[in-house]
């Protein structure tokens, strides 16, 4: 199967040249602002891309999805579109788990304080996941920032050795963008936009059995 990855694509997506697979998977920050007029300008489009399977979780600039109910957002996600939120799904073989959760970073959507209180988010991961998707990096891993400084998520890492999954995509730190392979695993972060918000770097494509 051919994976798609991309994230952070602040409202910008139409500007974006995909490749084609069998599924895309957007890591978060869909919106600049978090507007439910953006959310469903996201969504219409995101439904409409050609790819058998189409997945995707919320970022800490995405207030609209932290904000509404469930409902409200069902009633707006296309019906072939999968939407992930501290849940995950079976395809084809491949489990796939999604949370939009990051240590706290100033006054954004889906923060929550290191130790215990994102560590409830991180154990729900369960163990025999293929592919994780969360919207901040684990800490020393695609995770540092302009000034140097490494922000990742340290609780998220010991996790993510735990569960092993094939796949971990993340954003979130837009200049971090890369891929690394580490303890048997795949990182990737797919921010397709640098620290302006300028669409600089490709979607990332990945093959798995």
């Amino acid at each position: 199967m051919k994976l798609v990855a991309i994230s952070d694509t602040h409202g910008q997506h139409r500007d974006i040249k995909l490749p084609k697979g069998d599924m895309i998977i957007h890591a978060g920050d869909l919106t600049r602002g978090g507007q439910k007029n953006e959310s469903i300008d996201f969504l219409k489009w995101f439904g409409n891309l050609d790819f058998t399977y189409k997945i995707f979780i919320a970022g800490n600039h995405d207030f609209f999805f932290e904000s509404e109910s469930q409902l409200e957002i069902d009633v707006l996600i296309p019906a072939d579109v999968i939407y992930l939120n501290d849940s995950g799904v079976s395809i084809e073989g491949l489990k796939v788990w999604g949370s939009p959760i990051q240590p706290w970073f100033y006054d954004w959507a889906f923060n929550r304080q290191r130790g215990a209180d994102i560590l409830a988010h991180w154990n729900q991961i369960p163990e025999d996941t293929d592919i994780l998707i969360t919207h901040g990096p684990p800490h020393g891993i695609l995770d540092l920032t302009a000034s140097n400084e490494s922000v990742g998520c340290s609780d998220l890492l010991s996790r993510i050795r735990k569960v092993n999954p094939q796949v971990h995509i993340s954003g979130h730190i837009h200049e971090a963008y890369g891929e690394l392979e580490k303890f048997g695993i795949k990182f990737i972060n797919a921010s397709v936009v640098n620290a302006n918000y300028i669409i600089t770097n490709e979607p990332i494509e990945i093959e798995l059995e």
